[in-house]
């Protein structure tokens, strides 16, 4: 037997053994974690493969993880990054590159974004020079608010960053209309979205660009890792260049700008401002079983959102829970629950029980990012108080939904929520 074979047998076993060994839950005392990596031994032999070879950086594996997730969304092209955050921010880098010309993000130019966001929604726009304009969202769903964006819009507005927050698909066809009206490029960060869909299309297809995160809580994960998607060729060669270092190695017109070029050694040849968002072959070799598994994973999602919702829709009195709309197929990476506002308890009471017996709970991601004190040294402009997004800062959290959920710990999950309601009321 090869060093390879009886590393990855050892491998193999050891997740074998894992999942044999499985605690029994116990109410009360077992913990229900927010998230649960959904790889096993196939993606850490598949890693192995690649470190037992030396070929660790960016190869075949990656570029096999590219087309796969491409041909998965139904976008032209892909280009993968060592995160979700480095996604966003080549996606802004894209639209701001000289090489657009007149058609560019300028220095100063607005981009019209949701304030209830994950971080590195935000930091791109103002680290490539442009300015945020914040709107509202919608408090059922925590999506871009349609009407917001429109009357938000003026001359210097370039660009639309939609979020398609938690897994839910924002309304694209509005979207779509008014960027089209006005001419304006758009990008959706569906960096927790894998999977969703809108009209049976999936997000991230809509967009000039589009991103994703596998980091290790998503709903597939790579360890860390991001993907651009375009189906604009020009946009694409852009990103493949900008994601390593300017170089001409990856580019379609390589073979051009080498003849241009004569006098430079064509295997060190820059022609942009690029950056090393390069990811490894380690993560390109978790991403190619990763996709396979997350149609299935998604289904697992969608099943237990259903269930609480079904559960805990007696209560919707005090609670606002995530509606399952028609025409959208949201993906749930968290079930999310807003507190309605009543006199007998708050969010934090609420909380404070779940924690207690062992269900773990986040915040909404940054909340009203104009809350954070990282507000104070950002450039931006609002065009409403943002009162919904406030809301959800001071009312709303997360529980974790994921594939390793039992159904003993999601009727445990809803009980508690119900039992807590009870007494207090």
């Amino acid at each position: 037997m090869t060093k390879i074979k009886l590393a990855k047998k050892i491998i193999k076993n050891h997740f074998l053994d894992l999942e044999r060994n499985q605690r029994k839950f116990v109410p009360g005392k077992s913990k229900i974690p927010l998230a649960f990596p959904p790889y096993d031994a196939k993606e850490v032999c598949e890693a192995l493969d690649s470190m037992m070879r030396l070929k660790t950086t960016m190869g075949n594996k990656v570029r096999k993880f590219e087309s796969e997730f491409a041909k998965y969304v139904r976008t032209k092209y892909s280009i993968m990054v060592n995160s979700g955050s480095s996604a966003n921010l080549l996606a802004l880098s894209i639209l701001t590159n000289p090489y657009l010309g007149n058609n560019r993000i300028k220095i100063g130019d607005e981009v019209i974004t949701p304030a209830v966001t994950w971080p590195t929604t935000v930091y791109p726009i103002s680290n490539v020079g442009a300015v945020p304009k914040f709107v509202d969202v919608n408090l059922d769903d925590f999506s871009i608010n349609v009407d917001e964006i429109e009357n938000s819009i003026t001359k210097k507005t370039k660009a639309v960053m939609l979020v398609h927050l938690l897994g839910n698909p924002c309304d694209m066809r509005k979207i779509k209309k008014i960027v089209k009206k006005h001419n304006l490029w758009l990008i959706e960060d569906a960096c927790e979205a894998h999977g969703a869909k809108y009209y049976q299309k999936h997000v991230g297809s809509f967009g000039d660009l589009s991103t994703f995160s596998f980091f290790a809580s998503h709903h597939i994960t790579t360890m860390e890792g991001g993907m651009v998607l375009t189906s604009n060729k020009t946009l694409y060669e852009l990103g493949k260049s900008l994601r390593t270092f300017g170089w001409v190695r990856d580019l379609s017109s390589r073979k051009t700008l080498e003849k241009k070029y004569q006098k430079i050694d064509p295997r060190f040849l820059f022609v942009n401002m690029g950056y090393n968002f390069r990811p490894t072959e380690l993560q390109g070799a978790f991403g190619i079983h990763q996709i396979k598994k997350l149609e299935n994973l998604v289904k697992i999602r969608i099943k237990n959102a259903t269930f609480w919702n079904k559960k805990l829709s007696p209560y919707e009195e005090f609670l606002i829970l995530p509606k399952l709309k028609k025409h959208y197929r949201k993906s749930f990476l968290f079930y999310p629950l807003t507190v309605n506002k009543n006199n007998y308890f708050t969010k934090q009471e609420l909380v404070n029980r779940l924690e207690k017996v062992g269900i773990e709970t986040r915040p909404v991601m940054a909340g009203n990012i104009l809350e954070q004190p990282v507000s104070k040294i950002i450039k931006f402009r609002k065009n409403s108080k943002l009162k919904n997004a406030q809301y959800i800062m001071r009312h709303s959290f997360l529980i974790g939904n994921h594939h390793r959920i039992k159904e003993s710990e999601r009727e445990f999950i809803a009980n508690t929520i119900i039992n807590f309601i009870n007494k207090k009321t």
